[in-house]
C-alpha cells in the first residue's frame, strides 16, 4: 500500500509523533511507500486553503526520517503527488481544523481510507458528542442560553465547556454565584453581561470535587488500549491541561476505564474513528468518568513507549495497517 500522511510541522519538536510513526510505517511488510505533505510548505497553500485541483507536494519518508531543527526533512520537497495514487490517508494535523477544510478532505479523498475519517473528526471534535454517553459522564447538559447555565449551576458547582474549543481554552467554573477561568474570579452577572455580548455555546459539566487527582489521557487504536498519562494540575488551579500549566506522568488503565473505551469503540470504529483519546477524571464516588473524546491528531505514543518499555508505536502501527486492510478488502 501507498500512504499520504498530512500533517504541519510549523510547531513540531523531537516529542511530536509523527517521525516515529511514519517511520515505522514505511517499515510495515504491507506498506510499500509513505509521504509526508505539510501545510507549512508554501507550495501547499492552496490546498490546505482549500483550492479545488491544487498541487500538493510531498517528501518520501524513510527509515532515516526525523525531526531537525536544521535542514528538517520536510522542508525539502521531493515531488508533486498524484492524490489518487494512495490507497489510504493518515491525518496527522493539528486542531483546530475548521468545518470546510474537512469537507474539503472529504471530497479530495472521496472513496479513500483516512484515519480519522474527516467527517467524523467535526462530528466528535464538538463536546456535544458526549450526550452520547451520558452513563459514563459525570452529570451534564447542553446550554445554549443564560437561563440553561442559570439552572444548571444552581443544582451545583458546574464546568463550563465551549463546544469547539481544544487544550482547555474557554472553560469556565461557576461555583457559589463566582465565575473563574483558572487565572480571574468575577462575579456571575459579570459573566452574564460578557454572555449578552458574546452568545456562546456551552457543555456544562459537574464540577468534580476530585480533579486534582489528574485527568487521565488513555490512547486507543482500533479498540486496543495502549496506555494511558496522568495530567495534574498545578497546586493553585483546577485545569490539568498541559497547556495550562499541569504536568504529566505515567499511570495506568483502571476497570472502569476499560468499560468506558467499550463503551465508546463501537460507535466510534462505525465512524471510522481508528485512533482516539479517552480523558477520565475521578467522580465524586471514588470511580472516574469519561471528561472528553479527542480524535484529532493523537500525541503521546512514543513518550507512553518509553516509560513502558513496550514497542507500542509497532504495535499501534500494526493495528492501524490491519484495519485499513480489513476495510479495503
Amino acid at each position: 500500500m501507498n500512504a499520504l500522511i498530512l500533517t504541519d510541522h510549523t510547531a513540531h519538536s523531537s516529542e511530536n509523533s509523527l517521525y516515529s510513526l511514519a517511520v515505522e510505517l514505511v517499515l510495515h511488510k504491507h506498506v510499500a511507500r509513505v509521504d509526508v505533505a505539510s501545510k507549512k510548505s508554501l507550495e501547499n497553500n492552496a490546498f490546505f486553503s482549500c483550492r479545488k485541483n491544487a498541487d500538493l507536494w510531498i517528501t518520501e519518508v524513510d527509515e532515516n526520517f526525523e525531526f531537525k531543527k536544521k535542514d528538517h526533512p520536510l522542508d525539502k520537497l521531493d515531488s508533486k503527488c498524484e492524490l489518487k495514487s494512495y490507497d489510504f490517508i493518515w491525518l496527522r494535523l493539528p486542531p483546530p481544523l475548521s468545518e470546510s477544510f474537512l469537507h474539503f478532505l472529504d471530497r479530495q479523498f472521496k472513496g479513500k481510507v483516512i484515519i480519522n475519517n474527516p467527517l467524523s473528526i467535526l462530528e466528535t471534535g464538538s463536546k456535544a458528542f458526549l450526550l452520547n454517553f451520558i452513563e459514563v459522564c459525570p452529570p451534564l447538559q447542553l446550554c445554549n442560553s443564560a437561563e440553561d447555565i442559570l439552572n444548571f449551576s444552581q443544582r451545583f458547582p458546574i464546568v463550563l465547556k465551549p463546544l469547539r474549543e481544544y487544550g482547555g481554552r474557554g472553560i469556565l467554573k461557576i461555583e457559589n454565584n463566582r465565575v473563574s477561568n483558572g487565572i480571574e474570579n468575577y462575579s456571575f452577572d459579570e459573566f452574564l453581561l460578557k454572555f449578552e455580548e458574546s452568545p456562546t455555546e456551552y457543555l456544562a459539566v459537574k464540577y468534580l470535587r476530585n480533579v486534582k487527582q489528574g485527568d487521565k489521557r488513555i490512547i486507543v487504536i482500533d479498540g486496543e488500549i495502549m496506555g494511558a498519562s496522568l495530567r495534574l494540575p498545578k497546586q493553585d488551579s483546577w485545569l490539568c491541561n498541559i497547556a495550562m500549566g499541569g504536568t504529566s506522568q505515567h499511570t495506568e488503565v483502571l476497570a472502569e476505564e476499560v468499560k468506558i473505551v467499550k463503551v465508546l469503540n463501537p460507535i466510534l470504529g462505525s465512524k471510522g474513528i481508528v485512533m482516539y483519546g479517552v480523558d477520565t477524571l475521578m467522580g465524586d464516588y471514588g470511580k472516574r468518568v469519561l471528561s472528553e473524546i479527542n480524535t484529532t491528531s493523537i500525541g503521546g505514543l512514543p513518550q507512553m513507549a518509553r516509560l513502558q518499555n513496550t514497542p507500542l508505536v509497532k504495535i499501534g502501527v500494526n493495528l492501524i495497517v490491519k484495519n485499513i486492510l480489513n476495510r479495503l478488502k
